[in-house]
């Protein structure tokens, strides 16, 4: 067999099936952007020959992060608003973002937080943000898989559109994002939340989502005083919104879920509808801790996400999934309340799945695209290494990163970005902002 890349003879390959199965001293073999061969080092390599091979010795493999919820081009934007909470937060970052934020600045940002995301282990990010088409531009052209669209208001917002021209330029998405390419990725559509977009509108997005066979996010029940804000405005709660406008029905990601009740937890599990949890910006801006053992527990998909460098001042999923843990032990008074392997996969095979990905990425299977990080374990804080899923939680960091993959392309080499001239995008990005 005839394979492009072998990532020969690693310690671990931690494969996130639904098995949590884990491969020791194993190889994976890539072909055409796929995994084609993976299992026991003597086996593969007895089968394939390579163009090109990575010693893996002494590092684990294991599929790239998906972050579930993010907005990247706020990079540009990390700092500006601390301690306050997300009223307040949303307050001081919509006016910089009026003065920053066109379509270069949210092009430069989003660059800039595709580089962070890859260096830190990310493939794919779920992201959010205005200039949608520059934002993707930016994105992959760092070697991100980046899934975003248009974001929707029902007032003119930060990017001062009508509501004519969002659903105009959300009708002309699927083939905008064609033009732009990248890694391959679904349509999507993003209403900010229930409280900032009305039922109605909801509607209309909702059919046209399921028009296109597109997927929608939304930020949803962040904190109490978004609940009380909807239910003042719409006379419901987040979710009731959503379900209201057929939005839930098409399985959405909602963003936080920190304060859904017992109703939300019932019509959110019953929708097939995942949940973001992001516990940084959650903690950051005291809005509450999510129980996503009991969502689990309910029926509810969870996946992981790191919220914008504004509310959580980085991109590292594996901070994320550190706080996750403990945060899930710490609600239950439980230290079993989760296992580490399940962590894991809520940062890679679920946040496929809330994607629709599944069956493209989020696990190191045959047949699947090559979105793959390669982890140096040769280093004290991983020595001696006991439980490899235990060490991706507890112990190691975006740091240990040297290698990434997105589709088989090597978009990471020895901790060094391959696409993109770092000293000259922090320099620009420095100038942007008038630092």
């Amino acid at each position: 067999m005839h394979a492009d890349l072998l990532l020969d003879s690693a310690r671990y390959v931690v494969v996130c099936d639904d098995d949590a199965a884990v491969i020791p001293d194993a190889s994976v073999a890539i072909a055409d952007g796929r995994i084609v061969a993976v299992g026991p080092a003597a086996e593969v390599n007895a089968q394939v020959t390579a163009a090109r091979v990575i010693d893996a010795r002494g590092h684990l493999v294991m599929p790239g992060l998906v972050n579930l919820h993010t907005h990247l081009p706020m990079t540009l934007l990390r700092g500006v608003a601390e301690d306050v909470d997300l009223q307040g937060f949303l307050e001081l970052v919509w006016a910089e973002e009026a003065r920053v934020m066109d379509p270069e600045g949210v092009e430069l940002g989003a660059r800039l937080g595709a580089v962070e995301a890859l260096l830190g282990g990310t493939t794919t990010t779920l992201d959010m943000y205005f200039h949608h088409a520059a934002a993707h531009r930016g994105a992959v052209s760092a070697g991100l898989r980046h899934v975003i669209g248009p974001v929707f208001f029902s007032f003119p917002g930060p990017d001062g559109l009508s509501w004519d021209e969002r659903m105009a330029g959300a009708r002309a998405w699927p083939e905008d994002l064609a033009k732009i390419g990248g890694p391959s990725v679904p349509v999507a559509y993003m209403p900010h939340a229930p409280f900032t977009v009305e039922v109605d509108d909801l509607a209309q997005i909702a059919a046209l989502a399921r028009e296109s066979g597109g997927i929608i996010t939304t930020h949803t029940s962040e904190n109490d005083s978004e609940n009380a804000d909807t239910i003042a405005s719409r006379g419901m709660r987040p979710v009731a919104c959503l379900e209201a406008s057929d939005v839930l029905a098409l399985q959405p990601v909602l963003a936080h879920g920190v304060r859904l009740d017992e109703g939300d937890r019932t019509a959110v599990a019953a929708a097939g509808a995942s949940v973001a949890h992001c516990p940084g910006s959650n903690l950051k801006l005291a809005s509450g801790a999510a129980d996503i053992v009991g969502y689990r527990a309910d029926g509810i998909r969870v996946g992981l996400g790191t919220d914008g460098c504004s509310s959580s001042n980085d991109l590292d999923m594996f901070a994320v999934m550190r706080l996750a843990a403990n945060l899930a032990r710490l609600v239950h008074h439980d230290p079993a309340a989760i296992a580490s392997s399940d962590i894991v996969r809520m940062a890679t095979l679920e946040g496929a799945r809330a994607l629709g990905m599944e069956g493209a990425i989020g696990s190191v299977e045959v047949g699947k695209e090559a979105d793959l990080i390669v982890i140096d374990t040769a280093v004290p804080h991983l020595t001696p290494l006991h439980d490899p899923h235990t060490a991706v939680v507890f112990a190691a960091g975006r740091s240990d990163v040297r290698h990434v993959l997105v589709a088989g392309e090597l978009v990471v080499e020895d901790r060094r970005p391959v696409r993109v001239d770092v000293p000259a995008l922090l320099a620009a990005a420095d100038a942007r902002v008038g630092a």
